[in-house]
């Protein structure tokens, strides 16, 4: 265990439970748990060159800030994962007039997902604790995580997705092992089977929500981020953006980055927080709609939309995505599919990246954001990537041009 981790609070009624005295939810009210660090002292005792200068490119090179150990033994996608690029886009920062504009690939990790960074520290805690078996509820890209993090160990993966996975995300989860059950029903459906099946086989839980471990993997890429920009401008440490644009379906995704920018913050590494932009589907409004309130409160609405990524009826993180965006003074945008398909084509043409529909909402929300000034053209702006457009070729071939067929070269134009 962690010397400097002080334990897991509550986001609803903000008790701090002892590291070794829960495993999901707040056993009080079954709020969602967030890790808490001594901030002072590791700031006292460790420097960011420590982390930022270290052998390792992995995500374990971030430990003092991590609650599991970095698993032990030779090299593997489990041990090695993280890191991944952060590419400028001029074209795309001169189409929008925009000073910077930076993409973080993360369908560059083993599984072509971001979801890879919260499953490591899922299996670093499972097998820490013994555990012979990990069940996740998933849309398609935590499952492939799950799978291929739990690949080369001892720990059997076992995944419920719903009905209508895109292909390419089953072949991933099926190809490294695990054991997949399809859920006649919505990925919240597939959520609540999930949990019922870990209470009755005993097996742990990593659904998003439930094991509050996710958010401390996906806190890397906040980690990367301000470590790369420093980087790109000849700075030793870490560096914020103005803003951070983030595909929103749970609110996981885009909690977790922002708590890696927090805790940067919090320890003194960072001088300020960066907005937090979060991008929904028009076709799954759940949280769109409760960020427009003054609640934390949110309906149960059927999702439609063709970004499996983030289709949910009700988002199992919202809680801690609305209160990172709001506090950090950013907003929800809402895309509908065709802009994700169109995003998916101008991110492929002009930034080099191709990836899923819901991995392009964050261009979308990239769009509107500049076009209603919220903005500026002085501002250097990240979208976080974060599936290859690999998981669901049928909408990539719905985006893509067609080809032309020809019979010779007299029928070139």
């Amino acid at each position: 265990m962690n010397p400097y981790l002080l334990g897991f609070r509550c986001l609803s009624c903000g008790e701090l439970h002892a590291p070794d005295a829960v495993t999901y939810t707040c056993p009080e009210d079954g709020g969602n748990l967030d890790a808490v660090y001594d901030y002072v002292r590791i700031g006292r005792e460790v420097a960011p060159t420590d982390l930022t200068q270290a052998p390792s490119r992995s995500i374990w090179r971030f430990g003092p800030l991590l609650p599991s150990p970095a698993p032990s033994g030779l090299p593997t996608p489990l041990t090695m994962l993280g890191n991944t690029p952060l590419y400028r886009a001029p074209r795309i920062e001169e189409a929008l007039d925009v000073r910077a504009v930076w993409l973080k690939d993360d369908s560059r990790l083993p599984s072509s997902s971001f979801k890879d960074r919260a499953s490591a520290m899922v299996v670093a805690q499972a097998l820490a604790t013994g555990r012979e078996a990990i069940c996740v509820a998933s849309t398609g890209n935590a499952a492939g995580a799950l799978a291929a993090m739990c690949a080369g160990t001892k720990l059997r993966a076992i995944v419920f997705v719903p009905e209508g996975t895109p292909e390419g995300k089953l072949a991933g989860i099926l190809i490294h092992g695990a054991t997949v059950y399809v859920v006649r029903g919505s990925y919240n459906d597939a959520v609540r089977i999930a949990g019922e099946a870990c209470k009755k086989f005993g097996w742990y839980n990593r659904s998003t929500g439930t094991n509050p471990y996710t958010r401390e993997g996906k806190k890397t890429a906040g980690f990367e981020i301000a470590e790369q920009l420093a980087h790109w401008t000849a700075e030793r440490g870490f560096r914020a953006p103005d803003s951070v644009i983030v595909p929103l379906g749970d609110g996981n995704i885009l909690s977790g980055v922002h708590k890696g920018f927090r805790e940067l913050q919090q320890i003194g590494w960072i001088e300020r927080m960066p907005r937090f932009i979060g991008v929904t589907a028009k076709l799954a409004p759940s949280l769109a709609r409760t960020f427009t309130s003054v609640s934390e409160t949110f309906d149960e609405i059927p999702s439609t939309t063709i970004a499996s990524g983030i289709s949910v009826d009700v988002p199992c993180d919202g809680v801690a995505a609305l209160r990172a965006i709001r506090s950090s003074g950013g907003t929800v945008i809402e895309a509908s599919d065709e802009d994700m398909l169109a995003a998916m084509s101008t991110l492929a043409r002009d930034g080099g990246v191709f990836v899923e529909p819901a991995c392009a909402a964050a261009y979308v929300g990239l769009v509107e954001a500049r076009r209603a000034g919220f903005l500026r053209s002085s501002d250097e702006v990240v979208l976080q990537l974060t599936g290859s457009g690999f998981k669901d070729v049928r909408s990539a071939v719905r985006a893509a041009p067609q080809p032309h067929t020809i019979t010779s070269l007299d029928d070139i134009q």
